[in-house]
Parts: structure tokens; C-alpha cells; sequence
């Protein structure tokens, strides 16, 4: 047992887009994919549950297409990731894994006994398949469809039900394994409603194309952390140096942009004040 600096290490994206049938769910995925392996979509795989709806989207280039027929166990979408990674996959779209928890909810039903221990028979199950999300060596980005849910409230004196939003079928508390979540609407446009990378956190609403997949495969691929950048900035001793840390760490500098105009400022004033003129004297002009 031993305390470690914390440190950024490469990573794989895990990543879940949730919005109502028709958002463009799919198609965004695609798209993100296509920025994550710079327009390579020969390294793409789709496991598709949705009837073939992948192959709508052939236009957009060779993509690979895996379909995973009934029945959506967490078992078979386990096996299926698994092909694609020994295909040697670089992204994996999971399109979409609502299916695994409509799966396992049916499951759950036909148990005969107590419906709470039920769920220690389905729990492992579920475990099991967001691990292999999570530790695959390929990026995921997963789609899950969202239903409007209901609360029951009570006005004048009757229950009734209130709608509070759109909730994503999955289990709950699925949100928080992935680094980021975006909410796609029904005109197709992004929040982040998750993000640790903080590309996209506070941001306005967008459309995903391409570029929204590069800026999470430069995200993926930087091994610097926020603080170190800072450090980095402080040592630079020429605008070109500031410059260049700037352009090679253009998505996490964005995030401290304040540090880099300082910087650039104070550089900017010594050059100024070195190449002041003098008025022949040694003296420089007031």
C-alpha cells in the first residue's frame, strides 16, 4: 500500500449518447467515431440491435456492422465486444444497450420468489458487462434511448402524474461510468449532461460532426494534466514557446486561457521594453 503522484496516462473514451428515437443517435456516434480514428472508419465496428439500422448510414463510409440478434443478454453483447476487439477495432458503437436492460428486466419478471433478491441474479450480470466496457482497450461510445418520466403528484387533493424530464433506459445509476454523456433532442442537438474532460461542460448547445471526435481523441491522447499545463506556461521564455504549448494542447489550454494571455502579455512587455529606443545617451525615450 503506497501513495502516487496522479498522473495522465493515454486513454480510451467511454462515451454514451441518449436521446428519443429519431435524434440521431446513430449517426452522431458514427460521426464521432470517424474524428476518433481520423477518418479511418475501416477501424470502426457497430454492434447493432436495432434491426439494421446501421446500414442506413453506409454513405458515410466503410464502417464494419456486427448485428446482434435476440437474445440481448449482457453475455452476448460481452462475446460481440469481444469479437470486434480481436478484429482489432479501434471503436466500438454499441447502438444501442437498452436492449441489455430490457433484456435483463424481463428476466428479472419471469424469476420466480422474492423481487428483491431477484435482483442479486441480475446485478453480477450487469456488472459484468459494464466492466468490459470500461476496461475494453478499444474506445466505446454507447447509445441508449430515453423515455419521459413520471413522478406522481398530488394537486387538489388528487395523485397525479407530473412529467420531470427524459430518463435513459439503462440502470440507473449507468450515467456515471462513462467520461461523458451527451443528451441529443429531438432536432438532433448536443449537451453534455457528463463530462470529465471538460471539452464540452458549460458549453451551448452543438451539433456533432467530426471535429467533436477529434477534439476527444487529442483529449484521449494528452498526457498532461491541467496543472502541469499551468506549470509549462510559467517556463516558457519566448512567445514562440507559448505559441507552440498552445497549438499542441490546443482543447485542455482552451480550459486555462486566461494563464496563456498573462503569459503572452508579460513576454509582449519585456520584448517592448528591451527594444525601447534611446536618445543617444544611453537613455531610453519617455
Amino acid at each position: 500500500m503506497q501513495l502516487r503522484k496522479s498522473e495522465r496516462s493515454k486513454a480510451k473514451i467511454k462515451m454514451a449518447l441518449q436521446g428519443p428515437s429519431g435524434s440521431g443517435k446513430t449517426m452522431s456516434a458514427i460521426l464521432i467515431a470517424q474524428g476518433l480514428t481520423n477518418g479511418n472508419l475501416n477501424k470502426v465496428a457497430i454492434i447493432d440491435t436495432e434491426n439494421g439500422s446501421a446500414d442506413l448510414y453506409a454513405h458515410l463510409g466503410k464502417f464494419n456492422v456486427l448485428t446482434l440478434d435476440n437474445p440481448h443478454s449482457p453475455e452476448r453483447y460481452i462475446e460481440a465486444i469481444e469479437v470486434c476487439e480481436k478484429a482489432g477495432m479501434e471503436v466500438i458503437i454499441l447502438d444501442s444497450i437498452s436492449h441489455c436492460w430490457d433484456f435483463l428486466l424481463d428476466y428479472h419478471s419471469s424469476l420466480a420468489g422474492n423481487s428483491f433478491t431477484n435482483w442479486n441474479k441480475i446485478t453480477p450480470r450487469q456488472k459484468a458487462f459494464v466492466d468490459k466496457i470500461l476496461n475494453s482497450n478499444s474506445h466505446i461510445i454507447a447509445t441508449m434511448r430515453v423515455k419521459q418520466d413520471y413522478v406522481l403528484s398530488e394537486k387538489n387533493g388528487k395523485m397525479v402524474p407530473e412529467k420531470v424530464g427524459l430518463k435513459a433506459i439503462q440502470r440507473d445509476e449507468i450515467s456515471y461510468e462513462f467520461t461523458i454523456v451527451f443528451d441529443i433532442d429531438s432536432k438532433h442537438f448536443a449537451t453534455s449532461s457528463k463530462d470529465r474532460t471538460l471539452l464540452f461542460e458549460g458549453k451551448p448547445q452543438f451539433i456533432i460532426n467530426i471535429q467533436t471526435g477529434k477534439k476527444i481523441l487529442n483529449w484521449c491522447n494528452s498526457t498532461m494534466t491541467k496543472e502541469e499545463l499551468k506549470v509549462k506556461v510559467i517556463e516558457c521564455n519566448t512567445l514562440k514557446e507559448l505559441t507552440e504549448l498552445y497549438q499542441n494542447n490546443l482543447d485542455l489550454a482552451k480550459t486555462i486561457e486566461k494563464d496563456f494571455i498573462d503569459k503572452r502579455d508579460l513576454l509582449q512587455n519585456l520584448i517592448n521594453n528591451a527594444i525601447k529606443p534611446t536618445n543617444g545617451n544611453g537613455t531610453t525615450h519617455n
